[in-house]
């Protein structure tokens, strides 16, 4: 049960996010993926987050 733990913080993040538009809970969400952590450090977990979201803002509701 802890080892799903991990990945069920980032989806109840990534759920929060959707239901608040809050911004702050994608970046927490990211850092908090354990294969995005292995790879990327926090400064570039935030900007592929920046990315992201620009990229597919069209899509998206706007995030505060």
């Amino acid at each position: 049960a802890a080892l799903m733990q991990t990945n069920i913080n980032v989806q109840a993040l990534t759920v929060e996010a959707a239901l608040t538009r809050r911004r702050a809970h994608i970046y927490h969400a990211a850092m908090l993926d354990p294969h995005t952590a292995a790879e990327l450090d926090l400064d570039q977990i935030w900007a592929l987050v920046d990315d992201l979201i620009a990229a597919h803002e069209d899509w998206l509701p706007r995030y505060q």
